[in-house]
């Protein structure tokens, strides 16, 4: 048996068998409970720093959202 040959066989059963485990175990590491919160803050990045919405003219003197600069992670009403 030449060397091609014999990798093509170990390539089309073993590599492939391992390859697929490593898969199932990826798929089962991202879903279980202890990475809810990394889940969570990934499906946050496109919210993550937008600008906050005005809903008013801003002229109030108690005015909360002319004071309100973004959203998001890290946020704060200055």
């Amino acid at each position: 048996m030449d060397t091609y040959s014999l990798l093509r066989e170990i390539a089309d059963s073993w590599v492939l068998l391992a390859m697929f485990c490593f898969f199932i175990g990826t798929a089962i590491w991202a879903f279980l409970p202890s990475q809810n919160r990394a889940r969570y803050d990934a499906s946050m990045i496109p919210m993550r720093d937008e600008p906050a919405i005005k809903t008013c003219s801003g002229t109030c003197e108690n005015c909360a959202s002319a004071k309100a600069t973004f959203i998001g992670k890290g946020a704060s009403h200055v």
